[in-house]
């Protein structure tokens, strides 16, 4: 292999890609990069054999080849190489590659190609397509209400649902919804597609997978390509591919713990009230989280309003309001501070509504409008104060 690219198209590459090396394997080819010619372009692979990360870079080929070579040492040299043109040259034999950029020359010893495991690449036929920017803000909206705890493996994963919309009478359209919850929150996020999907599909996806491809689509323009399999998961864009191993199980029926009536709805700015929950964590994390939010409608001319309260035994108090226009009866429920403020960044509306039953009931949380997410945040107890 005998190959010449940009420094800063090198660096781009393999941080994109580093980032699914295994950080703890028995195999040692797990901790390498994959680099191999393919059709003029330089393409990076890194597996831990639930993601994998491929990335197409362009480059100068004088002679086709592959290696795979530690994934740390080569981004850390890489990195530290100034911005000109490397030249990289491999002994097949030796499974040496040598790196020279400027005035530096650097080699390094890897393991072979044939070792690394083999990426799949999706088929053309039943691929599901959405539009880059729709498909990274549905990501950003639902992702954080997924569980990080592996004891529960489903919950670690976001529902995906492909379907076709049952009322479409003018142009069939399809529809996309993804859905997460940890068990004290949930988060649902719906969208159209602009083709069909002819048959539906349902996969739980690992939120860890849907993250990495959030962080991983930049400035991608084109409609992301999507194609499902037995048990894995392939999103291709431009110059990327991310595969991932999908979660076996079947994700509860979260329909049922989103509320079907409310006593009190308040809608009110997202930035006003996360800047006021933001500021009650700072006493809240020492008192398990609780903030409370009492909701008073308005009265004689007054404006409605969200008090929102923090105490901490050690360290002291905060209180704030914030006006809302506010229907229904006067409540006061306790949240958990981390959750609320997660569920108001992904609203992505300037003004959101809160709708409550009771003390004990769950809060739902919508962004004015927007129909197509919702989140839901179980109720603290106010005796825990």
């Amino acid at each position: 292999m005998k190959v010449s690219c940009f420094q800063q198209d090198l660096a781009k590459g393999l941080a994109i890609v580093g980032r699914a090396i295994a950080q703890r394997s028995t195999l040692p080819v797990l901790s390498n990069i994959l680099l191999a010619t393919d059709l003029g372009r330089l393409k990076l692979s890194a597996t831990n054999l639930e993601m994998a990360v491929t990335c197409w870079i362009a480059a100068k080929v004088e002679e086709d080849g592959a290696t795979t070579m530690p994934a740390r040492t080569l981004v850390d040299l890489v990195g530290a190489m100034p911005a000109e043109v490397v030249n990289m040259d491999l002994n097949a034999r030796t499974e040496t590659l040598s790196l020279a950029c400027g005035r530096f020359k650097n080699s390094l010893r890897g393991i072979a190609a044939a070792e690394f495991p083999l990426v799949p690449i999706g088929e053309a036929d039943g691929a599901i397509y959405m539009e880059a920017d729709a498909l990274k803000m549905a990501i950003k909206q639902v992702v954080y209400a997924a569980a990080t705890d592996e004891s529960r493996p489903i919950l670690t994963g976001v529902l995906a649902i492909f379907e076709d919309e049952p009322n479409s009478e003018v142009q069939a359209k399809g529809k996309a919804t993804f859905a997460a919850s940890d068990g004290f929150r949930l988060a649902v996020r719906t969208l159209p597609l602009a083709q069909p999907v002819g048959k539906r599909v349902s996969v739980i996806i690992p939120a860890k997978a849907l993250a990495e491809l959030g962080r991983i689509m930049g400035d991608q323009e084109n409609a992301v390509r999507i194609v499902v399999k037995t048990n894995q998961v392939l999103f291709q864009l431009d110059d990327i591919q991310l595969m991932s191993q999908l979660i076996d199980g079947n994700f509860a029926d979260y329909s049922q713990i989103i509320p079907k009536k409310k006593e009190t709805r308040a809608v009110a700015g997202v930035a006003e009230l996360l800047k006021a929950c933001k500021s009650a964590n700072v006493f809240a994390r020492d008192s398990s989280n609780i903030i409370t939010l009492t909701v008073t409608p308005s009265n004689n001319g007054t404006p409605g309003t969200i008090h929102l309260q923090a105490v901490s035994a050690e360290t002291g108090d905060n209180k704030g309001d914030v006006d809302a226009a506010v229907e229904g009866v006067p409540i006061e429920i306790a949240f958990n501070a981390q959750y609320m403020m997660d569920a108001l960044s992904a609203m992505g509306t300037a003004q959101f509504a809160l709708e409550t039953t009771t003390a004990n009931s769950p809060g739902k949380l919508t962004p004015v409008g927007d129909d197509g997410l919702l989140c839901v945040v179980m109720p603290m107890n106010l005796t825990k104060r």
